[in-house]
Order: structure tokens, then sequence, then C-alpha cells
């Protein structure tokens, strides 16, 4: 019999390793840009929601004042039931604020759109 030599092989080669970093690197590359693209709209999402409240925050002023709020620390916190979200700024356009009409804005600082709303009763609108 014949006496054989058994060698145990222990590690991974150069090759090996240069596979698995090419295999994460690309996966990489697909994950990132995904993962930007949805933090991007859920950033939007926030403003767009901001801005729903905050349509309703000035209806709620309305049926108080006859009139819209030009000032948006007014309508912030408790007493008109807005609070928004963080990151997200509402600006309201006091040009074109009166009795009969708002207008109001709100972008997330992080997010990539500012939305915008003619009321009463229109529509959010990207800007």
């Amino acid at each position: 019999m014949i006496p054989t030599l058994v060698i145990e092989r222990q590690g991974f080669t150069l090759i090996d390793l240069m596979i698995v970093i090419s295999i994460i690197a690309i996966l990489a590359a697909i994950a990132v840009p995904q993962y930007s693209a949805y933090r991007s709209r859920s950033y939007d999402a926030a403003a767009i929601e901001d801005l729903k409240n905050a349509e309703i925050a000035q209806e709620i002023y309305f049926s108080t004042h006859q009139t819209y709020c030009v000032n948006t620390s007014t309508l912030i916190g408790t007493t008109y039931m807005l609070l928004l979200s963080k990151g997200v700024t509402l600006s309201i356009d006091p040009m074109q604020t009166n009795t009969y009409s708002y207008v109001m804005r709100t972008r997330h600082a992080y997010g990539d759109t500012t939305y915008v709303i003619h009321g009463p009763g229109g529509r959010i609108q990207e800007e």
C-alpha cells in the first residue's frame, strides 16, 4: 500500500477574494442609487402631507376670522393643528393671499420638489 499525502487547503485564494469583492461592488452600484431615489420620494411625500394639513389649517383659520392667514407662524402650532414634519418648510404668498384665496408652498430640505396649492379647493401641484 502506497501512503498518500493529504494536503488540507486553508483560507481563500486571491482570485476568490477578488470575485467576492467584485460581486459586492456590483450589488452596491445597483442599490445605492435606488436607495437615494427612495429617500427623496419619502421626503417629498412628507412635504405633500404637510401641505394638505396646511390647507386644512387655512380653512379652520378662515372659519374663525373670515379671511385667510398670511403668516405661517400663526397657523403652526396646536391652535390650528398644524405641525410640520422635520425638514419641511411652509411658505404663504402674502401677495396672493386675501379674503378669497391663498397660495401656499412646501418643500423638504432633502427633497427635490417644491409643491404649491392655490386655494380654496385647489389641488397640490409640483412647482
